[in-house]
């Protein structure tokens, strides 16, 4: 059965067997948009990891598409990132995971759907009790600058694109760790307005498992951390998404040290009921 296996991301395509954020990012790369590699982890296989089978490890851990690099593993429920629950800092992310810590990276995200607070918010959003959850592996960008993209802006409705950025991961941001940047783009990506954050320290990489704070250089901490052709860079990739899966978009980007824009997560904007 599907959910047994770990497939390619590019594979994943029943939200039932790997998780609805694994099936986006599978349908992401289908579509030619810049996604890192990686597996797509399904539902039971997860729960035999938990459960401690041997086997199971031994499974994930030979697959020929895990990703011989820094990994990023992150949360694939069934019934996440929908447009009426994101479960957004509610499951665990782990970065800079390296092979011999991945079981435990893994066994950490399923835990974190069973917590009281996971079950509690589950409830609210009158989703089953139990959890299925999958896992997405992924190669870890190096970035330069990371962070969050709003297809429309999420306070007011407007027809804009709300980026917050930071150098480095884009755990900075999605934690609150800094005072991002915060650019936003007319529909057709203009830049509208830049208004530079306090980025006093950066998320990166220890020489271990697992991330560090690192303090950034004083002349950077408000300097802009885009350019505006790296946000036009970022208005293309948004308008690919919005092909993709719609106009109201919640997207997670990293810009490698390459160039590339690439694409982490994306879910629907949950926060728009009231102006739509």
């Amino acid at each position: 059965m599907d959910r047994e296996l770990a497939v390619p991301l590019v594979e994943a395509c029943d939200e039932a067997a790997f998780g609805r954020q694994a099936v986006s990012l599978g349908a992401a790369i289908r579509a030619g948009l810049p996604v890192p590699p990686g597996l797509a982890v399904g539902t039971m296989l997860v729960e035999r990891v938990a459960a401690d089978h041997g086997a199971a490890a031994a499974a994930l851990l030979s697959s020929p598409h895990l990703p011989a690099a820094r990994l990023a593993v992150r949360s694939s429920a069934v019934g996440e990132d929908s447009a009426g629950a994101s479960f957004a800092g509610q499951h665990v992310t782990r970065l800079n995971v390296y092979r011999a810590q991945l079981i435990d990276a893994v066994r950490d995200v399923w835990s974190s759907a069973h917590t009281e607070s996971a079950r509690a918010y589950r409830e609210r959003k009158g989703l089953p009790g139990q959890a299925r959850i999958g896992v997405v592996v992924q190669a870890l960008v190096e970035p330069i600058a990371a962070g969050v993209l709003f297809t429309r802006n999420p306070m007011t409705g407007a027809d804009e694109r709300v980026i917050e950025a930071a150098w480095g991961l884009g755990e900075a941001v999605v934690s609150g760790a800094v005072v991002p940047d915060r650019f936003t783009l007319d529909a057709s990506g203009r830049v509208v307005e830049i208004v530079p954050g306090d980025k006093d320290v950066k998320i990166w990489y220890g020489d271990g498992d697992g991330t560090i704070e690192v303090p950034v250089a004083p002349e950077m901490r408000e300097t802009p951390c885009l350019t505006e052709e790296q946000l036009g860079g970022l208005h293309e990739l948004a308008e690919r998404c919005r092909r993709v899966w719609g106009p109201n978009l919640d997207l997670e980007w990293a810009l490698g040290a390459e160039g590339t824009m690439y694409l982490l997560q994306c879910r629907p904007i949950t926060t728009l009921s009231s102006h739509q």
